[in-house]
């Protein structure tokens, strides 16, 4: 069976690797000429994204590549402590969480999707799907077509393959927030914890990274989107102003040694079909999801849809697909906006949420996370892997 896939990022890298290792004949096609490459900042993979990534064979080279981040704790603005748990994971919970630069993951399972047998071409961008007889047609800009039983679309927020699956589909909206990242020096930050401050004008997170580096994302509340041009030194300006009586953020940025463009966060609506008889949409194409679980959402996306292949023929595997991650998606787009909803809370938000949140966390954080660390998607099909790359990991 052929499946061709749209994009070369995190879930398109991922559906190439998990088909491969069920046998599937996967060509992606990616609209930019270099798919992986230091695109984006950093980002965290929970336990339920390292469990996939297990399954994938990949896990050890994505821990090399990054942070295990066992630890997190939350601040408010003032530097008070207000939660300290395990990130991304319950306490019993075998798998650290890991942090590395989103090129870094993207590289990896890539690499592996190649070695397994997984064609990549570049520079390709999708204008239209056509359903055949036995399957679907790709139509591109270039003019190139392909033809495959199933098409995945893993084109990410601003997906082409959405548009063309479910024109009536919502388009993203600015979600209230933009962010800025950057790379500080000579800061005292202990390894292995991801620091959240709620701070006034939205979260900023750090972490200890190689080298006496500190890793920071400031995730700025405004409900009005800005303009995003400026140098690099009006943006550090304009966050040490916005930051400047949140005392842990304050003194991040005054040791800014690197800064990385400012992006807008989006927010989709939930869209009327993520799948056809022959179509189907995975990661953020489907569900942006952020909350730092954009990216394990996206490898969860890629194992399911290869175990429902695995088990079943394409149309009754795209339904049964979606009929599996639904509820569990939808359950994450409701966390995910509760989650956007306390970064932008106002003075009255912040005094409640900084004199309730100790308590809470000490009561509620292992129940009320259990249900998405804890997820497992399961293993895939043993004796396919191709042999090439058994022989490759010689």
């Amino acid at each position: 069976m052929k499946v061709i896939v749209i994009g070369g990022g995190v879930a398109g890298a991922a559906a190439a690797l998990a088909l491969r290792r069920i046998g599937v004949e996967v060509t992606v096609y990616e609209a930019y000429a270099e798919p992986a490459g230091q695109v984006g900042s950093f980002l965290s993979l929970a336990s339920n994204g390292l469990r996939v990534l297990r399954s994938l064979g990949v896990l050890e080279q994505v821990r090399t590549a990054g942070i295990d981040m066992p630890g997190q704790r939350m601040w408010s603005g003032s530097g008070k402590l207000l939660g300290d748990v395990p990130r991304g994971r319950l306490r019993d919970d075998e798998l650290h969480s890991v942090t590395l630069m989103r090129g870094d993951l993207v590289e990896a399972l890539r690499t592996r999707a190649v070695k397994a047998g997984a064609v990549v071409i570049t520079g390709e961008r999708l204008v239209e799907t056509v359903t055949t007889p036995t399957g679907v047609r790709a139509v591109f800009a270039s003019g190139r077509t392909a033809e495959a039983a199933l098409l995945v679309g893993a084109d990410g927020i601003w997906s082409t393959t959405r548009k063309l699956l479910a024109p009536e589909a919502p388009v993203p909206e600015y979600a209230g927030l933009y962010s800025v990242s950057g790379v500080s020096e000579g800061i005292g930050t202990e390894p292995g914890v991801f620091n959240l401050t709620f701070a006034r004008h939205g979260a900023f997170l750090h972490l200890a990274a190689p080298g006496g580096r500190v890793w920071w994302s400031a995730q700025v509340a405004s409900p009005a989107q800005p303009d995003l041009t400026g140098t690099d030194e009006e943006w550090l300006d304009r966050l040490t102003a916005l930051y400047r009586h949140d005392r842990i953020p304050h003194e991040i940025l005054a040791a800014t040694v690197e800064l990385h463009r400012p992006t807008l966060m989006h927010r989709l609506a939930p869209i009327p079909r993520a799948q056809s008889d022959r179509v189907v949409l995975i990661g953020d194409a489907a569900h942006p999801v952020g909350a730092g679980q954009g990216a394990s959402m996206a490898l969860e996306d890629a194992l399911a849809l290869a175990r429902a292949l695995a088990a079943a023929p394409p149309v009754a595997a795209l339904a049964a697909y979606a009929a599996e991650r639904a509820p569990r998606v939808n359950k994450m787009l409701k966390a995910a906006s509760d989650n956007r909803d306390a970064k932008t809370a106002g003075p009255l938000g912040r005094w409640m949420r900084d004199l309730m949140m100790p308590l809470g966390v000490s009561l509620f954080y292992a129940r009320a996370t259990a249900w998405l660390y804890t997820y497992d998607c399961g293993e895939l099909p043993t004796g396919v892997l191709d042999a090439g790359e058994r022989l490759a990991d010689r």
